[in-house]
Order: C-alpha cells, then sequence, then structure tokens
C-alpha cells in the first residue's frame, strides 16, 4: 500500500481547495433546486469559473476553475440564489421528494438532524457525515458515512437501522431505534466522536461499542439513479448521468431548459454522478430522455461511461499524472463492460479520489505510465505498467479473457 497526502477537510464555499486548473468549490445541496435558481448557478460557475461543473459519487456539486479574485464573486452570485446548501455536518439523505417507495420522510428527518447539531456546537472533525436513507426508490447504499440511519421494515412498522462507520456493507451496526428517536441516538454518537478529539470519526467508536445481534438484515438492492422514478400524483422524476462525473455549464443550462419545456421544475444532484428532474409526466419524460441522450448525457444505467469512475487527471488536478477523463473516455469507446457497479478506475494518481475502495481493474497515473491493479484501489502497488496509448487494447484483452472464463 502506497502512502499518500490526504487532505484533511472538503472544499467548500468558504475554503476552497487549489487544483490544477484554478480553485475547486463543493457544494452539498439538502433540497431540490429550482430550475431557474439551477440555470442561475451555472451561469455563475461559467463567468466566475471555467465552465466546467461536477457531481460526485455522494451527489455533491463541484464547480472548478475559480480564482482569489472570483471565488468571492461566485459565492455573492450564490447567496442570491434560492439553493438550500448545507453549512455544518454533511446530512445526506434520500434525493426524491414525495418518493411513494419511501415509508419514512427521510429529508424531514434529515432537517431536524442538523438543527439538532447545529444547537449543539460540536466540535468535529470536517469530514463527519451522517446518512439518512428512508429506504427510497434511489439507492443510499454505496455512500460511507459516520454514522448511517437506514429504514429497515419490521412487525411495528419503519425503524431505524444505526451503523457506524462504513457504507451499507461496511459499517457497523449497533442498533435498531424507533423513528422518533433517531435524532437524540444520532447526538449520543457524535458528542462520543467529539469528545475524542478534533480528528476523531465513528471508525474510533466501532472498538468499543458492541454490535448489534441482527447485523446480518439486508434490505434487496434497489434501482439505479438513473432512469425514471415514480413521485406521487402519478408524476416522475428522471435520473441522467454525467459521463465521468462532469459537464460544461452550457450543456448543463441547455438541459434546464429542455426540463423546463417539459413540465419539471427542480433539479438535484444525486449519488452516482447524477441529476435528478422533476416531476415530469410520462410523456415528458421520455421527450427529455431523449434530448439529453444527444447532448451526451447517460441515460441508460447500461452505458459502459456509468461503470467507469475517472477523476479529473492531468491537466486539470496538481496531481494528475495522466489524463484519466480522455483516458475514460476512450476507453468507454472501445471496451465492452457490463453488469453494474464501477469496473474500471481511471485515477490521475494513488490518492484515487474518484473512487477510494477497490474495482477489478484501477488505471493508475505513475512515473511508468499507467499502472494496473487488479481488484484493488489506486494506493496499492500495480503489477503491471502500461503506454496510456497501449491501455484500451489491453484491457479489452484481459475483459474478453474474463468473459470467456465465466462462460468456461
Amino acid at each position: 500500500m502506497r502512502q499518500v497526502h490526504v487532505r484533511g477537510a472538503c472544499p467548500s464555499l468558504p475554503v476552497p481547495m487549489e487544483t490544477g486548473d484554478g480553485l475547486l468549490v463543493r457544494l452539498i445541496v439538502n433540497a431540490p433546486i429550482p430550475l431557474d435558481a439551477f440555470i442561475g448557478l451555472c451561469d455563475a460557475a461559467r463567468m466566475h469559473g471555467n465552465g466546467t461543473m461536477e457531481v460526485s459519487a455522494r451527489g455533491s456539486l463541484q464547480v472548478r476553475g475559480l480564482t482569489s479574485l472570483s471565488a468571492p464573486l461566485f459565492a455573492a452570485a450564490l447567496a442570491a440564489l434560492d439553493i438550500a446548501m448545507n453549512d455544518g455536518v454533511p446530512i445526506l439523505a434520500d434525493p426524491l421528494p414525495d418518493d411513494p417507495a419511501s415509508p419514512i420522510d427521510a429529508n424531514g428527518l434529515a432537517a431536524q438532524l442538523r438543527a439538532a447539531i447545529a444547537e449543539a456546537r460540536l466540535a468535529l472533525a470536517p469530514k463527519v457525515s451522517v446518512v439518512v436513507d428512508g429506504g427510497g426508490s434511489v439507492d443510499l447504499d454505496a455512500i460511507a458515512a459516520d454514522i448511517r440511519l437506514r429504514t429497515v421494515m419490521s412487525d411495528k412498522g419503519p425503524r431505524l437501522e444505526l451503523a457506524l462507520a462504513g457504507d451499507a456493507v461496511t459499517a457497523a451496526p449497533i442498533a435498531m431505534v424507533a423513528t422518533e428517536d433517531a435524532v437524540d441516538e444520532v447526538l449520543v454518537l457524535l458528542k462520543a466522536i467529539a469528545a475524542r478529539g478534533a480528528d476523531a470519526r465513528a471508525g474510533d467508536l466501532v472498538t468499543s461499542r458492541a454490535r448489534w445481534p441482527g447485523a446480518a438484515l439486508r434490505q434487496t438492492p434497489r434501482g439505479h439513479t438513473i432512469g425514471r422514478h415514480p413521485l406521487k400524483e402519478n408524476a416522475f422524476a428522471l435520473g441522467l448521468g454525467l459521463a465521468f462525473g462532469h459537464e460544461d455549464a452550457d450543456a448543463l443550462i441547455a438541459l434546464a431548459r429542455i426540463a423546463k419545456e417539459n413540465g419539471a421544475s427542480w433539479v438535484r444532484p444525486a449519488p452516482d454522478r447524477a441529476l435528478l428532474f422533476g416531476p415530469l409526466g410520462a410523456g415528458g419524460a421520455e421527450a427529455m430522455r431523449v434530448a439529453a441522450y444527444r447532448l451526451g448525457f447517460i441515460t441508460d444505467a447500461a452505458d459502459p461511461r456509468h461503470r467507469i469512475a475517472a477523476c479529473p487527471g492531468a491537466p486539470s488536478c496538481a496531481h494528475g499524472l495522466i489524463a484519466a477523463r480522455a483516458l475514460a473516455a476512450e476507453l468507454a469507446r472501445h471496451v465492452s463492460l457490463s453488469g453494474d457497479g464501477i469496473a474500471v478506475h481511471v485515477s490521475g494518481c494513488a490518492k484515487g479520489c474518484a473512487h477510494p475502495t477497490a474495482a477489478p481493474f484501477t488505471i493508475v497515473g505513475c512515473e511508468q505510465g499507467c499502472g494496473i491493479v487488479r481488484d484493488g484501489s489506486a494506493r496499492e502497488e500495480p503489477a503491471d505498467y502500461v503506454d496510456p496509448a497501449d491501455l484500451a487494447a489491453l484491457l479489452d484483452r484481459i475483459a474478453s479473457k474474463t468473459r470467456e472464463a465465466v462462460h468456461a
């Protein structure tokens, strides 16, 4: 395992992060964004940044290419828009409003948590986060957090599985709690984390807390973010993916205007590097899907680009040693990928920002070109090295051999 330097805090509006193409700001929104406000946000990103916008795997919005002079101007433009943004401990909840598949109001519970945490004034590490998974149609299982609340149906109705330090598979379940007790239970845990010091995380509590006996309880997998999702009153939300998580502000403005023309009123960034638009009728959702496809957005979860994670890489990132997104686009055109989940991770350096966990194939930038890590992360020592120009052919051969072995 290679040692890499990881920034101890996330880039934010007050404290942007220096990258290869200027300053980067990350925005966490707490509610759907009115389409006019979203268009204003994209316009501000184009005016004060370099026009490149991103949606992260956790559903955060990122604006690139700001400068020390333009960042305050961008912040002022953003303050004038009707966007509910998170400015404390990140509380991530179901991205769909009025989701008939959710047995609880996850966003209402998240709002209560934000208010309670703000009132408690806890000194927590910058990256401490909470996930409130209401069991809706958009899956939050892949999102890791210090504290996870996930809805589980019981004989007495919906209850919440409380777990620490991880995603739905890796987090340590410690209790089942009633919905009305969830805020108090989370505050107890956050206070315990804060008591361990300014750099403490929930993982520091796991060894000292017994796991709940029902830890094996797991819900069945839910659908992809990309695609059509039913809302109440016969309406739908449409999930559209950004190829490798980024897009030009002009294309996003065009997409938002198409959404308005088809009856939508809001957009919300969502996990899996996607945007959800709604409410739409069945006809409006299909018309928007076709238009989005023509603009280059991912409209089908089977799209090969959906199975490749890639950071900006060189030259956009100062740490990048390869042009990660350009290589990812080339791979998507030439390598056949099927199934679910991330199959290939292209990382500009060993930090592995786009996909910190293991992938079947990880391509990592290094002095020797592209390092190949199989069934591992970007931080692991590559087993092979290849010139970027030969990468697509190599992966296609490997994928073909894998498919042949599975078939046999």
